[in-house]
C-alpha cells in the first residue's frame, strides 16, 4: 500500500481562504495602530508557499522528504487557520455583525479587540511567521520551485466540447432541455434549475452541452440574453453582480464601484428580457448572498432560466426553484465507449486485442468517473505500447488512498503526461471542465 499524500490542491483553497482573512486583518490592525506589517508578511509567505504547491504535490508521490515537507506546511496552515477562527470568534461573541463564508471564516468589518487580544494576536503571527520560514528554506533543499500550473479539477476557464465526445449523458441533456423549455409562466418568472454531481462527473459538460442546444428548441419565445458565468470559489455578492453585469451588457471593466447602483443598473438593462444565465462550478454561495445576488433578476420577462453548476448539495437546494438534478456515475458501457473514443483515436479498439484487454481494466479502475476516464485515455491517446498501457494498470499509485477528492488517474496523468506533446496538453485542457 503507497504511503498517505497530501492534497495540494486542497492545501491550495487554504491558502486562499487564508488570504482573504488575512485583507480584513491587515486593516484591522492598521485602524488601531498596531504593526500590520506582521500580516503583511504572513500574507506574503503564505503565498511563496501556494507557488509550490504544483511542484510539491506531484513530487511527493516518489520522494518521502517533500511529502514530509508537505505536511509541515499543512499543519502551519492550520495553525494560521485557527488564529482566524480565534478572531473571528471573539468578534462574535462580542455581538458584533459578520458576513459568514464558506461557514469558515467572517469578514468582520467593525471589530475593536482589545490590546490583549492584539497582542496574543502578534504572538500567534509571529510563532507562524518562525515556522513558515522554517518549512519555506527547506523548498529549494527539496528541489521545489514555482509552478504555475492550475490544479487538477479546479479550472479557471472553460472548454468548450463537441457533443460527439459525451457518451451517456442522453436522458441528463433531453431532462435539463425540458426544465429550459418549460415557459409555464403561472409560477415564476425566474426558474433555477440545480446540476449536482461529484468532482469530474460531468456537470460543465452537461450545461455546455444544453447552453448550445437550446436554440434548436422549439420554443414560444426564445432567450435574448444568453451568457455563461465561471464563479468557482468567487463569493462576493458586488464581485459576482459585476461580473454578470459585464457578460450580459457585453462590456468590459464597468466602473460602477456601488452595489446597489450596479444591481439597480443590472436589473434594468434585463427588464422584461428572457434571459438564460449559467452560474459555473459554484463552491460557497450562502443563503443570504444568494438572495441578494439574485434580486436583479426579478425583473426579467417570465420563462428566465438560471441554470446552476454545484458539488454542494445544500448549495444547490438553497438556490434552485426545482428539485435538484444529480448527475450520476457512467454505466460501464458508456465508460469504454468514451475511453476507446479517445485513446483509440476513434480506430476500432478490436484491432488491438490486448491493448483492447488492458484499457478494459484501466476504466473499470476509474470507477465510471468521466474525467478520469478522458485524462487516462488522453495519456494513452494513440500510443499502441503495451508496456505503456500496462504500467498504468500497475501503477503503484491505483493503491493510494483517495484523499481530498484526488482520484490516482489524475496523479498518474500529472506524472507522466508529457510537459511538451501539444497534442496532449490540449487534451488536457479539454478535460478539466468537466
Amino acid at each position: 500500500m503507497a504511503a498517505e499524500v497530501v492534497g495540494g490542491a486542497f492545501l491550495s483553497v487554504s491558502l486562499q481562504e487564508l488570504c482573504r482573512s488575512i485583507r480584513w486583518m491587515v486593516d484591522l490592525f492598521s485602524r488601531n495602530e498596531v504593526n500590520d506589517g506582521l500580516v503583511n508578511k504572513l500574507g506574503i509567505m503564505l503565498s511563496s508557499a501556494s507557488g509550490v504547491l504544483n511542484a510539491a504535490e506531484t513530487k511527493q508521490i516518489t520522494d518521502k522528504h517533500v511529502r514530509e515537507w508537505l505536511f509541515k506546511l499543512k499543519d502551519a496552515i492550520c495553525n494560521a487557520e485557527d488564529l482566524v477562527d480565534e478572531m473571528n470568534s471573539e468578534a462574535l461573541q462580542s455581538g458584533l455583525e459578520g458576513q459568514s463564508r464558506s461557514g469558515i471564516f467572517f469578514k468582520v468589518r467593525n471589530f475593536l479587540p482589545s490590546k490583549f487580544s492584539f497582542k496574543k494576536l502578534e504572538k500567534g503571527i509571529h510563532e507562524i511567521l518562525d515556522l513558515l520560514q522554517f518549512i519555506l528554506d527547506k523548498k529549494d533543499l527539496l528541489g521545489l520551485k514555482a509552478d504555475t500550473r492550475p490544479f487538477f479539477g479546479s479550472p479557471s476557464e472553460t472548454s468548450w466540447v463537441k457533443e460527439s465526445d459525451i457518451c451517456g449523458r442522453n436522458a441528463d441533456k433531453e431532462a435539463i432541455l425540458n426544465l429550459l423549455c418549460d415557459e409555464n409562466e403561472g409560477r415564476s418568472n425566474i426558474s433555477v434549475i440545480p446540476i449536482v454531481g461529484m468532482g469530474g462527473i460531468g456537470k460543465t459538460t452537461l450545461a455546455q452541452i444544453v447552453y448550445m442546444d437550446i436554440d434548436k428548441r422549439v420554443m414560444k419565445k426564445r432567450f435574448k440574453i444568453k451568457s455563461w458565468i465561471m464563479v468557482s470559489d468567487e463569493s462576493s455578492v458586488f464581485a459576482l453582480t459585476k461580473k454578470i453585469y459585464e457578460k450580459v451588457t457585453n462590456s468590459e471593466n464597468c466602473r460602477i464601484e456601488d452595489k446597489f447602483q450596479l444591481q439597480l443598473e443590472l436589473s434594468k438593462f434585463l427588464e422584461n428580457k428572457k434571459f438564460l444565465i449559467v452560474l459555473d462550478n459554484v463552491w460557497s454561495l450562502n443563503s443570504q448572498s444568494w438572495h441578494e445576488l439574485r434580486s436583479p433578476f426579478e425583473s426579467a420577462a417570465f420563462g428566465s432560466k438560471i441554470l446552476v453548476t454545484t458539488r454542494d448539495e445544500n448549495i444547490a437546494s438553497g438556490m434552485g426553484s426545482v428539485p435538484n438534478h444529480f448527475l450520476q456515475l457512467l454505466e460501464e458501457e458508456d465508460c469504454w465507449k468514451l475511453f476507446s473514443k479517445r485513446a483509440f483515436n476513434n480506430v476500432d479498439p478490436s484491432a488491438h486485442p490486448k491493448l483492447k484487454k488492458i484499457g478494459k481494466q484501466i476504466v473499470g479502475k476509474c470507477k465510471g468517473l468521466p474525467l478520469a476516464i478522458t485524462s487516462l485515455a488522453g495519456l494513452l491517446f494513440n500510443d499502441l505500447t503495451p508496456k505503456k498501457w500496462e504500467d498504468v494498470l500497475h501503477d503503484e499509485i491505483w493503491d493510494l488512498p483517495q484523499a481530498c477528492n484526488i482520484l490516482p488517474a489524475l496523479w498518474l496523468k500529472g506524472l507522466l503526461l508529457p510537459k511538451h506533446n501539444k497534442m496532449l496538453e490540449d487534451l488536457e485542457r479539454s478535460t478539466l471542465m468537466i
